[in-house]
């Protein structure tokens, strides 16, 4: 493991993401500030958390089954059992999984709570998406970028507004990634449920918040040049490989796994 991070100051007077979503999924790791937000929010935004939770844990257990055995979760966010590397290690043991966020409380529970199996590995430390070059050099002295490496990016996407290039972003960090790797990526759409996209935007920005929600073909550029695997980029109730298959239900939130070729 590599030597801890400086420890940032938590600001507890502004709403953060991570502690919006940790309180969206029924967590207790955030501050009154993230609930008054998450109160605020359209309850399809809770149903689109949960539904995003279980697409990850679906598309990295998939992964695992493959063989994937080193992972990088950037936008980690608050610790939520299960977590990535609780799932990847219970199929793949000596799985090494490196997490990433950018709100220090994140970080502080992660070295509580993100203990990795005996024979595999975790690390974490805290790190901006928009500073993709950053994050690599860190995850190098973790994973070997000679070797496939399932990059997740969870949830994050949409805090990335046009102007800070989040395809560049994303372009850097698959760019970096030797061929057989994986991007796994969600993202909340303005497509499905236009009503609550705008609600809901508007709730992030009067907390400060970005929120950039972005139709199914915007969606789709983050993969270009990628094999997607089947069942290609759909809302994240519909992507499973192996059944039981999840239960149909409407969704805000798109998912696609997608091989590096």
């Amino acid at each position: 493991m590599t030597a801890p991070s400086p420890q940032p100051r938590t600001d507890t007077g502004r709403a953060h993401p991570a502690r919006v979503y940790d309180w969206l999924l029924g967590g207790k790791d955030n501050y009154p500030v993230d609930e008054a937000m998450g109160e605020k929010l359209p309850p399809e935004v809770r149903v689109g958390a949960l539904q995003n939770r279980a697409f990850m844990g679906r598309a990295v257990a998939h992964l695992a089954r493959l063989g994937v055995d080193q992972f990088l979760d950037i936008g980690t966010g608050i610790p939520t059992a299960p977590n990535l590397h609780q799932i990847v290690q219970a199929i793949v043991p000596s799985a090494k999984v490196v997490y990433t966020d950018n709100d220090p409380i994140v970080l502080r529970h992660a070295e509580a709570l993100l203990v990795s199996s005996p024979e595999g590995v975790t690390d974490y430390f805290h790190a901006d998406v928009r500073q993709p070059e950053s994050i690599l050099e860190r995850a190098r002295a973790v994973l070997d970028f000679e070797r496939p490496i399932a990059l997740s990016l969870i949830a994050l996407m949409h805090f990335v507004a046009d102007e800070q290039d989040p395809y560049g972003i994303v372009a850097h960090l698959v760019s970096a990634l030797p061929s057989g790797s994986h991007l796994v990526l969600s993202h909340a759409s303005n497509d499905i449920f236009p009503e609550v996209a705008e609600e809901a935007t508007a709730q992030y920005a009067r907390s400060g918040m970005t929120l950039a929600l972005r139709s199914r073909p915007e969606v789709a550029r983050f993969v270009e040049g990628l094999e997607p695997v089947e069942p290609g980029l759909v809302t994240a109730p519909e992507w499973y490989r192996e059944p039981p298959a999840p239960q149909p239900e409407p969704s805000g939130m798109y998912g696609v796994v997608a091989r590096v070729p």
